[in-house]
């Protein structure tokens, strides 16, 4: 367990970074959490952290204001959302690359001793990606590259600038590629929700407007593997303890079609099955991407805990508890 330590989180006031700085608060830890959101539209708030509003980590000045007298850096910050949002606005994606390597200029001039960086499934070559049902990506199958255009691209080469820092300057890090996490207090509209969250609302909005029919995105055949939130920041945690310093995928192998995971949300809203209006001209992604866990079963001796079934479960409560709220301002949920 990480205690009594100084830690900067970058990106907190977004989805996963949020739910870190909880984690490491009730750990025993100093946090310092910074954002380019304002206030009101992170995702979670803590009194106990250090809170830096609308600080973009672009700028290398802001970087260093935040790297002195940390110990470590955890690095979740990016411009990305569900494949709508990453196929239309590759420039911005790729303009994260300018964060991770701002911070870790400042993290080498203030001697940061470990430096967390979260990279993603997108980093994966595509031409892996091509069936419905996949094997499981192997982290060697980033290579030869050929991942996700714009984020994708941006999440393979910081990851080469995080393993650059290590050999050159000896800065320990550490490097996760996340699989789809999802779970309660994140996007759930507005444009770059991803998959659980969208078909969530989606579904609760049928329930609660008796509509017969749900919008889905391609043909429903494609596949993916979720992993919730708690699990996420679980093994975000032991990798980081870790003495493994190439990337490992963090995600789970309960691979489903999107059609799939709709029957799974309609059986837990207790809704009758609704007619599925397949728009095939929407972004879809690759047709079929799987983790495989071999790696981070063998470096950390760790295995997801939460089914697909049950996180869902949890996910729909909330997002539908914050639907039902009368005058909120579920914006702070929406919003970039």
């Amino acid at each position: 367990m990480i205690k009594n330590k100084k830690i900067l989180i970058v990106g907190a006031g977004g989805f996963i970074g949020g739910h870190l700085v909880n984690r490491l608060i009730k750990d025993g830890n100093s946090i310092v959490a910074c954002d380019i959101k304002p206030k009101e539209y992170w995702f979670q708030d803590f009194e106990d952290s250090e809170n830096h509003y609308s600080m973009d980590m672009k700028d290398i000045t802001n970087c260093k204001k935040v790297t002195k007298g940390v110990d470590y850096v955890f690095n979740m910050a990016c411009n990305m959302g569900g494949m709508g949002f990453i196929e239309n606005n590759k420039a911005e994606c790729m303009q994260s690359v300018l964060i991770n390597t701002n911070l870790l200029i400042a993290c080498k001039e203030d001697k940061v001793s470990k430096y967390f960086f979260s990279s993603s499934a997108c980093a994966y070559n595509k031409t892996k990606q091509q069936e419905v049902f996949i094997d499981g990506l192997k982290e060697e199958d980033a290579y030869p590259a050929d991942p996700e255009d714009g984020y994708g691209w941006e999440k393979l080469f910081s990851e080469r600038m995080c393993r650059h820092f290590m050999e050159d300057y000896g800065i320990q890090v550490r490097v996760a590629r996340y699989h789809n996490i999802y779970g309660p207090y994140g996007t759930f509209d507005g444009g770059r929700e991803k998959a659980p969250a969208a078909l969530c609302r989606k579904v609760f909005n049928a329930k609660k407007n008796k509509d017969t029919k749900i919008e889905v995105w391609g043909d429903g055949k494609q596949t993916r593997t979720f992993l919730y939130i708690d699990d996420c920041v679980e093994g975000t945690l032991r990798l980081f303890e870790s003495d493994f310093s190439d990337p490992v995928n963090i995600g789970s192998d309960e691979q489903v079609s999107i059609n799939q995971m709709i029957e799974i949300i309609e059986d837990i809203s207790g809704i009758q099955k609704l007619e599925k209006i397949y728009q095939l001209d929407k972004p879809k992604g690759v047709r079929g991407r799987s983790s495989n866990n071999d790696l981070v079963k063998k470096v950390l001796n760790w295995s997801y805990d939460i089914k697909l079934k049950d996180g869902l479960k949890k996910t729909y409560d909330w997002i539908s508890s914050e639907m039902q709220k009368e005058g909120v301002n579920i914006s702070r949920f929406t919003k970039s």
